[in-house]
């Protein structure tokens, strides 16, 4: 007699990491951990004092210490986690004027026309207006239903995730971890929208810039101005300055993790300057005038003090 099949076992429920707390935990918590044991000073020192450690740490100047054990991207990174913590979602946010959204009636076709035109891997769905966000499509949803004829968006629609403009970076950032949503609606007290925020927007503000692959941006530029300095776009390439005005930075800030204006401006300064920040580079005497940056980017700089151009070779002086 033959046994009856035996029954599958169900498959393991997935499983879930409590993400870690910012109020009296979270990074504090992480560094204090690394801490060598048995020193009792550093065991009862407050989070705000140790703090005010790390940072110190991170102003460290590369002149009194160029062997230094945390190096200068390291310093940068260490300083943006701590930035995160108390930096509200509104501060980085995409605002509501720039989002792109289809409404709940919008057609496959409209939709294809839509990303053909304006790649992006999620698009958010309204009904009616935009304050009435009722879902997020994935594009990775759409490839997998094409040869589906009879599928509606509706059927691939993911829940969307809604936080106050006052939230702090890094609870939304461990929210989204938790939840594995990548976009999340920042939405006012009468609950309008006012922009959205992507796991990319986090992870730049930590990392700096990430290339996306969809992303298309004219060609950074630099205007040279009649009073003798010049506008530059925060991504206008190191190579191409020093190719008009010859080489004026030191070869530890030509490496390839500096290749663009905006990115020696932050190297220099060991963070992302505010706007109007005024940022020198003592050897060649240049000077930087932050002219508008977000949290995780210059956009543009003034720059005062251009070296004379280089004369070519064959050229009378």
């Amino acid at each position: 007699m033959e046994e009856p099949p035996k029954k599958p076992s169900p498959a393991p429920e997935p499983s879930v990491t409590e993400a870690p707390k910012t109020g009296d935990g979270g990074i504090l918590t992480w560094v204090k951990n690394l801490l060598p044991a048995g020193s009792s000073k550093d065991e009862d020192r407050e989070d705000d004092s140790l703090r005010e450690a790390i940072e110190e740490l991170i102003e460290e100047k590369s002149e009194t210490a160029p062997q230094s054990a945390v190096a200068m991207h390291e310093r940068l990174l260490i300083s943006n986690i701590l930035q995160l913590r108390d930096l509200p979602v509104v501060d980085l946010m995409v605002p509501r004027a720039d989002i792109i959204a289809i409404s709940a009636d919008t057609t496959k076709d409209e939709l294809y026309t839509l990303l053909s035109e304006k790649p992006h891997s999620r698009i958010p769905v309204y009904r009616d207006d935009l304050d009435n966000i009722i879902g997020i499509i994935n594009v990775k949803d759409i490839v997998a239903n094409l040869k589906n004829e009879g599928f509606e968006l509706r059927d691939i629609m993911r829940d969307a995730l809604v936080v106050s403009p006052a939230m702090r970076a890094m609870d939304l950032m461990l929210q989204m971890r938790q939840s594995k949503m990548h976009i999340a609606f920042v939405v006012d007290e009468f609950g309008g929208i006012d922009g959205l925020i992507t796991i990319n927007d986090l992870v730049e503000t930590i990392v700096g810039e990430i290339d996306d692959e969809y992303e298309y941006e004219l060609t950074p530029q630099l205007i040279e101005r009649p009073d003798g300095s010049a506008i530059a776009d925060g991504r206008f390439p190191i190579k191409e300055f020093e190719a008009r005005y010859g080489e004026c930075f030191a070869e530890n800030e030509e490496h390839e993790e500096v290749d663009t204006m905006g990115g020696l401006v932050t190297y220099i300064t060991g963070h992302v300057p505010s706007r109007g920040e005024v940022v020198r580079h003592q050897p060649s005497g240049i000077e930087f005038e932050v002219i508008d940056a977000d949290p995780r980017r210059i956009m543009r700089v003034r720059i005062r003090n251009l070296p004379k151009k280089p004369v070519p070779a064959g050229e009378n002086i």
